[in-house]
C-alpha cells in the first residue's frame, strides 16, 4: 500500500512548515498541487517530480494524485495553510473509497486564522469563528446566515477570501450585516495580506473603518467580539483572566 500524503504547509515560508510536513514531503516520490503552492515548496527539494494544475481543477488534481498513489508512488499532496480548513483533505477523503490500496494521511498545518491572528497580536483569544466570503461553492445566502449567526453570538469573526475582482463588495456588504445584527460600529478590526510571504503588511482599525477598505484574496480579516481591544496598535481579545486578579 502507498501513501497519499495531505500536507498543510503553513503560509509557504519554510519556518513556518511543520517537521512532519516535511517529513512528508522528503518521504512522496511526487509533489502535487495548485502550482502557486508547488512553487512555494518545490526549492527545498530540488530533483523531486512534481505535478501542477491551476484553480478551478481540484477535482482533477485530487483524482491524480490518488491514482498515482494507487499505481505505486508515494504523494504530497501540497495545500497552503492547513490541508482540512479550506484545503483538500476533505475532498481527497471523499474519494478515497474509489482507491482501497491508498493510504492517506492528513498532515496539519498553521492556518491563516492562527498566523494571521499572530502578526496582529491575540485577536482569537476567546471563542472564534472562522467565515469564508467565496460563493464558488457556498450560495450567499448560506453565508449571510452564517454571518447573522456570528453576530448574534458575539463571536470573533475571521474572514477568508474577503474580495476579489467578482466579489468585489463582499467584504463591504458582510460588514453592514454584522454591525446590522449588532456589532458595534466600533468594534476592534484587523487584517494582514500575504502573511508570512514578502510584502506582509497589517492593519487595526474598527469595523466602520474595514467597511471602506478594498482588500483581496491574499488577505485575512479579523473582526472582533464586544470584549476585543487594541493595545499598543495590537488586537487582544481578552480571555477573563483579569476578573481573577487585580491587575
Amino acid at each position: 500500500m502507498h501513501t497519499l500524503f495531505v500536507v498543510g504547509i503553513g503560509p509557504g515560508g519554510a519556518e513556518f512548515m511543520t517537521e512532519q510536513a516535511r517529513s512528508a514531503m522528503e518521504k512522496a516520490d511526487v509533489l502535487c498541487g495548485y502550482t502557486v503552492y508547488i512553487d512555494l515548496v518545490a526549492p527545498l527539494f530540488p530533483g523531486k517530480e512534481t505535478y501542477t494544475t491551476p484553480m478551478k481543477q481540484e477535482i482533477e488534481r485530487c483524482r491524480w494524485a490518488l491514482e498515482t498513489a494507487q499505481k505505486g508512488k508515494d504523494v504530497a499532496f501540497i495545500c497552503s495553510g492547513d490541508a482540512g480548513v479550506y484545503g483538500m483533505a476533505g475532498l481527497l477523503l471523499q474519494l478515497a473509497p474509489r482507491y482501497p490500496e491508498v493510504d492517506i494521511q492528513v498532515v496539519a498545518g498553521v492556518t491563516a486564522a492562527l498566523s494571521g491572528g499572530a502578526v496582529l497580536g491575540a485577536p482569537l483569544g476567546h471563542d472564534f469563528c472562522v467565515i469564508s466570503l467565496s460563493d464558488l461553492l457556498t450560495p450567499w445566502e448560506v453565508i449571510e446566515k452564517r454571518l447573522r449567526c456570528a453576530a448574534w453570538g458575539d463571536f470573533c469573526v475571521c474572514l477568508y477570501n474577503p474580495s476579489s475582482r467578482k466579489r468585489a463588495g463582499y467584504l463591504q456588504k458582510a460588514c453592514q450585516i454584522l454591525m446590522k445584527e449588532g456589532k458595534s460600529p466600533e468594534t476592534v478590526c484587523g487584517w494582514v495580506r500575504h502573511i508570512g510571504r514578502e510584502g506582509q503588511c497589517a492593519k487595526v482599525l474598527s469595523l466602520q473603518e474595514l467597511e471602506k477598505e478594498q482588500l483581496d484574496m491574499f488577505t485575512t480579516v479579523f473582526i472582533g467580539s464586544s470584549s476585543t481591544q487594541a493595545i499598543n496598535g495590537r488586537m487582544v481579545t481578552p480571555r477573563g483572566y483579569e476578573q481573577k486578579c487585580a491587575w
